[in-house]
Order: C-alpha cells, then sequence, then structure tokens
C-alpha cells in the first residue's frame, strides 16, 4: 500500500489499497452514463476505506454530482461526515488509498466491510453513503441503498433505467397509489368502500364520489426527488383544500412500509 500501512493485527492487512476490479469497472460505467445501481451491487460483500483525520477542520466543502457538500466536525473518533445540501448527512467511503489521498491527503484509511460502514452510518443516523468524493467518479448512494447494503439484501431501486427510459418500479408505483387513494380517494371523509381495496379501486369513479378531491394519481421519476407523485385534483380547489391535500398525502406516503422503504425521496406535482 503505498504511502500507508494497514495495521499487521487488521484482518485486511493483505490489503494493497487497490480498488475492487468489479467496484472500478461499475465506477467507470456511472461516469459513462450507468446507474448507481450497478455500484451498489458490486459494492455488496467487499471491504471499502473510511477515512479517519487526527485534526479535523472546522468546516470545508466537496463537490458531488454538482453539488457542494459541507465537511463538519463529528464527534465520533475523527470520521468525518459531509452534510448533504438537502440536509442529510452522508458517510464518505472509498474505494481505494489513491482515491482517498485525492481527496485528503492527511486522511488515515480504516478499512472495513462495505456492510459495516453502512450499518455504522444507520445507526449514527446518517442516511447516505458517498463513495469516492473526491472522484475521479463520485457515486452518492441513497438512503435505501445503504440500508440495503447493511442489511447485506439486494437492492432494488425506486426508479429503474435511465433518461427516457426510466420508470417507477411497477410495486413501488402501486404503493404510492394505494396509499394516495387511502387518504384522499374514495374511502376518505368518512365514505367507506364496497369491500376490499383491490374491488373499490377499480370501480371508483370521482362522480360517483362527491367531494374527493383527487382524481388520479401516477408515480413517475421525479426531477428534484427520486419519485415524483402526480396528484389531478379536481377543479375549483381552493389554497386551503390543496394545502390539506397535500398534507395528507405526504402523511400516508410517509406511513406506508414500502414507499418508506424503497423510495430516497419523494415530491408531488399537482395538475
Amino acid at each position: 500500500m503505498t504511502g500507508r500501512e494497514l495495521p499487521p493485527t487488521s484482518p485486511f492487512a493483505g490489503d494493497d489499497g487497490s480498488a475492487d476490479p468489479a467496484v472500478a469497472a461499475a465506477l467507470a460505467d456511472l461516469g459513462a452514463g450507468g446507474t448507481v445501481a450497478g455500484v451498489v451491487a458490486a459494492l455488496a460483500g467487499t471491504r471499502v476505506l473510511v477515512p479517519v483525520l487526527a485534526e479535523l477542520d472546522s468546516a470545508g466543502t466537496v463537490e458531488v454530482g454538482g453539488h457542494a457538500h459541507t465537511v463538519e466536525k463529528e464527534a465520533s473518533a475523527g470520521i468525518v461526515a459531509l452534510r448533504a445540501p438537502d440536509g442529510r448527512t452522508a458517510l464518505p467511503v472509498f474505494s481505494s488509498v489513491a482515491a482517498m489521498t485525492a481527496w485528503r491527503a492527511d486522511a488515515r484509511p480504516v478499512p472495513t466491510e462495505v456492510a459495516r460502514a453502512a450499518l455504522s452510518a444507520v445507526q449514527e443516523g446518517w442516511e447516505l453513503l458517498v463513495l469516492d468524493p473526491g472522484g475521479p467518479v463520485t457515486a452518492l448512494l441513497p438512503r435505501p441503498a445503504v440500508w440495503a447494503l447493511a442489511q447485506q439484501q439486494p437492492w432494488r431501486p425506486a426508479v429503474t433505467g435511465t433518461g427516457a427510459g426510466a420508470a417507477v418500479d411497477p410495486e413501488v408505483a402501486a404503493a404510492v397509489r394505494g396509499a394516495v387513494l387511502a387518504a384522499v380517494g374514495p374511502s376518505s371523509g368518512g365514505e367507506p368502500g364496497p369491500g376490499p381495496r383491490s374491488r373499490w379501486f377499480r370501480r371508483a369513479a370521482p362522480a360517483q364520489h362527491p367531494g374527493v378531491p383527487v382524481r388520479d394519481v401516477a408515480a413517475l421519476p421525479g426531477g428534484r426527488a427520486e419519485v415524483a407523485v402526480e396528484l389531478t385534483l379536481v377543479p375549483g380547489l381552493d389554497r386551503v383544500a390543496v394545502d390539506a391535500v397535500v398534507r395528507r398525502v405526504g402523511e400516508a406516503l410517509g406511513a406506508d412500509e414500502t414507499v418508506t422503504q424503497r423510495v430516497d425521496s419523494v415530491e408531488v406535482r399537482l395538475r
């Protein structure tokens, strides 16, 4: 390991500090237009390097995906955390010593299994992992991916494909639609549906249920968030009513297990 050596007692003592070939290939593919899902799949079962600094700076920034992330002090043994633009905290990890040195030459690499690093982030309440924040290719791993790595389970992204071919996974789309309709659809307002949810969802129509504010629900790949929940509202709602609909939709999505486990972030669009 050039310039650094792992402790002789470390289970990674034979590690030369280079990136796992599959991880390196997945990062290269991401840089060429691939997906984070490929990086997460390649990371499973591998080791990563967690940076430890003897003395932390008061503050600094690092560029991740075109956005500046603030480097802040943390109280856990000199481990650095990054603050994302949306306020969430990310644990930086590295595929190789070279990648870590490019980020901070004074950082000491502590090798660990990626599952343990992800679990530590979850236990600290840090929702994201940032792989190789100093480049040459940086991967921002969303919260569901971090959870999957921590549990040593495959990650199923909520959105598959890229560009025009991107689509919300059918299970996620169904969960979003079900949660929203249960909150502001035909069964809301104290009007019970005729039997199991799967039946009254199919037969419901706004004309049959006066007062129902939402005509239709769609889950689409988001722009500002991972998934966009598009609500088609009935005409004539005032601002108070619209705000109430959005609030109830947010509460319903936050209470749905499939949505919370598989969707990193949500935006609501009104039509």
